[in-house]
């Protein structure tokens, strides 16, 4: 396979096709100053990178959306071009709420469809609005989810035409085969995105033993505020960026 700055896309397991180097736009929405996400986007873009990482969790997929489609009417891409990774967030996992969690997700970036919908997290929080539920003494606020439920809810979404590949993210080896496993599955994980390393050498290994033809997607990190750990990289334009730990395994 030939892969080249201006070309660097494997295939997925469902006929589409994932840049192999994205950029993660997550940036601590308190922090970020108004417009920096869509600056980055766009010097991203300019550089060469076609692989955006978001999620509505981030509070910024407006701009996202704004720098695709500016670059878009610049001429600069196509909207084939630009492979866009979005992810639905632990409140929103009841089947009811996935299709309509998505098209915020489109109605912010002004879109028509994304390129990859992963479920972010297997556990559930309290379904709503607030991102972080906790009860009056700080405790996390869960709530009992069925995954199966949650993935039929996407595989709907992707038959509409609304995503067109389906993933998920932080999954160990047995919430990985409830999907696999699941009577009347039509559309299997393309991938599996592991983030901050959360899962153990050897889970990933058996993770990866799932699959004998695994390959992995590196992102790059905007990170915007001091601290933490990763990488530091300067992007054109004199942006900081981190390089994540950030690991995708791709499916056959």
């Amino acid at each position: 396979m030939y892969l080249s700055a201006a070309y660097h896309r494997i295939p997925l397991s469902d006929g589409n096709s994932i840049p192999i180097i994205g950029l993660g736009t997550y940036s601590e929405p308190r922090l970020t100053p108004k417009g920096t996400c869509a600056r980055s986007v766009k010097i991203a873009i300019d550089t060469g990178y076609r692989h955006i990482d978001g999620a509505y969790l981030y509070q910024n997929e407006h701009e996202v959306g704004e720098a695709i489609r500016e670059k878009i009417a610049e001429g600069k891409v196509q909207r084939q071009d630009i492979f866009y990774c979005g992810k639905l967030w632990a409140t929103h996992h009841d089947p009811q709420m996935v299709r309509p969690t998505l098209e915020r997700t489109l109605r912010g970036l002004q879109l028509d469809y994304v390129d990859l919908y992963i479920i972010e997290i297997p556990m559930a929080f309290k379904p709503g609005d607030e991102f972080y539920p906790k009860d009056e003494n700080g405790k996390w606020l869960y709530h009992k989810s069925n995954l199966c439920a949650t993935w039929e809810a996407l595989e709907a979404c992707k038959d509409a035409g609304l995503v067109k590949s389906l993933g998920v993210s932080n999954f160990n080896r047995r919430q990985l085969e409830l999907i696999l496993n699941k009577p009347g599955l039509k559309h299997k994980p393309v991938s599996n995105q592991i983030f901050d390393f959360s899962l153990t050498e050897e889970e990933m290994k058996d993770i990866e033993d799932l699959n004998k033809n695994v390959r992995f997607v590196e992102m790059l990190m905007i990170k915007l505020w001091s601290g933490g750990g990763g990488e530091e990289v300067t992007m054109a334009g004199g942006l900081k960026a981190t390089r994540g730990h950030v690991r995708t395994s791709i499916y056959n």
